[in-house]
Parts: structure tokens; sequence; C-alpha cells
């Protein structure tokens, strides 16, 4: 199975040098649409709900302290994407990769993900909650209709 690095590269390697936060969104549409789609995750890593959308722990600690990102380090890789699964990517990227860092993270907001997750925190207030996936399979499930 592939790993959250093997999509970080692969959306790095289709559509070039973007934000963290943009790369962290992406990263969540794909696994979201993956499990929407086919009812299988792309990978195990999980997203916590925090103040500014899905966040990745993994991945948020890998490129800490980085504004803008290009590519991931070769030892992080398993290189095990199907192309199935590249293509699954394609399909988020064409969808969701005009969006700013800042408007996916808005969009994330609003959908119940992300809220049902941080449920009665005020805005702002930490979190670090893992956003089920199959909360992620049945909202995007239906949003898919």
């Amino acid at each position: 199975m592939a790993n959250i690095f093997d999509v970080a590269d692969y959306i790095l390697k289709s559509i070039g040098t973007i934000s963290t936060l943009k790369l962290q969104k992406l990263a969540y549409y794909c696994q979201a649409w993956s499990l929407a789609w086919d009812g299988k995750e792309l990978f195990k890593e999980k997203f916590q709900a925090w103040t500014n959308g899905p966040v990745n722990q993994e991945l948020f600690k890998y490129f800490q302290g980085e504004f803008l990102v290009s590519k991931v380090s070769k030892d992080m890789l398993t290189n095990s994407l199907t192309a199935d699964e590249k293509y699954r990517i394609e399909v988020v990227l064409e969808n969701y990769a005009q969006f700013s860092g800042a408007e996916l993270s808005s969009l994330t907001h609003k959908e119940q993900p992300w809220i049902e997750t941080r449920g009665k925190l005020p805005d702002g207030a930490p979190c670090s909650k893992v956003i089920s996936n199959k909360l992620m399979q049945e909202f995007y499930s239906s949003s898919n209709k």
C-alpha cells in the first residue's frame, strides 16, 4: 500500500510547487474521494481536525517550517501507487488544484467530517481529534450522487 508521501509526491510532480496548506488539503481530498469511490483508503495515515482544516501529522512534521514545497525525498516513498490510484489522484486534482490552500481550507470548514470531528470547539481552538475514514466515506459518497 502507498503512504501519504507517495500521494504528496505524485501531487507535487503533477502540479509543481505549492504551499504546505494546499498539499495537506489535496492529500485529504485524495483520501476522502478514494474512500467514497472505492470504499478503501489510499494510505493508512490519518487526518486530524486542526484549526485550518484537516492535517496529517506525519506530512506536517516532514515539511514543518516550510511554506512552499516541491518534492518529497525518495527515502520517504514506497513507490506503490497503482495506475488506478494515480488516476483517482488526477481526478481530484482536476477538481481541486485550481484552488488556493486558503480556499481549500475554507471548503473543508463547510463539510461534515471536519465540522463533526471538531464538535463544539470554538474557532481557532486546537484540536487533535482524528477525522474517521467512516465519516469521510459517508459524507463524500453522499456528495458523489
